[in-house]
């Protein structure tokens, strides 16, 4: 077994509280963020959302023992994400997360 296994995770959740600057700043940005374009997984992490600025989600690459599982993972990246919404004062409620764990998954190739 491996000494480590890749986990893509994404965090979910729901902007609570966001200032007039955190919302000018974030339709500022939306362009970048919406789509596609929010959409890659990597350790640093990428947010999504639209300009509702209700709902988003963060995807990372994260790296963790086996043994810890799919818990750890997510628990990691959600410490991530808190971090990084809270360096940029956006407000938010509880994150929730879905891992995968990309040593594990099966893929099915056509013949």
């Amino acid at each position: 077994m491996a000494d480590h296994h890749t986990y893509r995770v994404i965090v979910r959740g729901t902007f609570d509280g966001l200032t007039a600057p955190a919302r000018e700043r974030l339709l500022a940005e939306v362009a970048e963020h919406e789509g596609i374009a929010g959409m890659r997984f990597g350790p640093e992490g990428s947010l999504a959302y639209d300009r509702t600025l209700k709902h988003f989600s963060m995807r990372y690459v994260v790296t963790s023992d086996p043994a810890d599982g799919d818990e750890m993972a997510g628990a990691l990246a959600e410490e991530q994400a808190t971090a990084h919404l809270a360096e940029r004062g956006y407000g938010h409620g509880e994150l929730r997360s879905t891992v995968t764990d990309m040593d594990t998954m099966k893929i099915n190739r056509k013949r």
